[in-house]
């Protein structure tokens, strides 16, 4: 599979930037299982880099699979434990908070597909414009921070393919680097609100 810039042929170390990039993820999910209590998000992210790792070196549908889903389930998550200890949602009622986002983030995929961009921004667009909202809703600075930094990685993602001939290490190995942060400012975030 031949997604990314830095890949030029098949092999495990075929993306080295792509693939050594992950430890971030496992740097900030160290850090975090110091720092918190709460178990679940830090060990989800942590989940997220070795999946994206594996993607990045066997480079299968089935890995692939594991990338995509491991950011699924961290962001689910994360959006049911915000609607809950954020935004007070009854812990009954709380669990919806995960459908609901799916099917938000279905209709702004649609929307994208519709416009012809849903490719580029690989399906990312919902995920920020959720972390966005609860940013707001919550005035939220480490969220903010997030959604900030969550706009400049979604950014060189993108960029990735169309500068490859200027940039030949690709762009996306900064998308790893970047994403590291978000998640860890928003399993802190989280931590905050379950430990009131």
């Amino acid at each position: 599979m031949d997604g990314y810039c830095e890949r030029l042929g098949p092999g495990l170390w075929a993306e080295p930037l792509n693939a050594v990039s992950n430890v971030a993820f496992l740097i900030a999910c160290a850090v975090l299982l110091v720092r918190t209590r709460h178990r679940l998000l830090p060990i989800l992210l942590g989940v997220v880099g070795l999946c994206s790792l594996s993607f990045h070196t066997f480079a299968t549908g089935p890995t692939a699979a594991l990338d995509s889903l491991s950011i699924l389930v961290f962001v689910l998550v994360a959006v049911v434990l915000l609607a809950r200890h954020g935004l007070g949602v009854r812990p009954g009622l709380a669990w919806l908070a995960a459908p609901a986002f799916v099917v938000f983030a279905g209709f702004v995929d649609l929307l994208l597909a519709l416009a012809g961009r849903q490719f580029t921004l690989g399906g990312y667009l919902p995920a920020a414009l959720g972390l966005a909202g609860f940013a707001v809703a919550l005035r939220s600075r480490p969220l903010g921070i997030a959604t900030a930094v969550f706009a400049v990685s979604l950014t060189l993602r993108t960029l990735d393919e169309p500068l490859c001939g200027s940039v030949p290490i690709g762009l996306h190995w900064l998308w790893h680097c970047l994403n590291a942060v978000v998640l860890y400012l928003v399993a802190r975030d989280v931590e905050r609100r379950l430990v009131r």
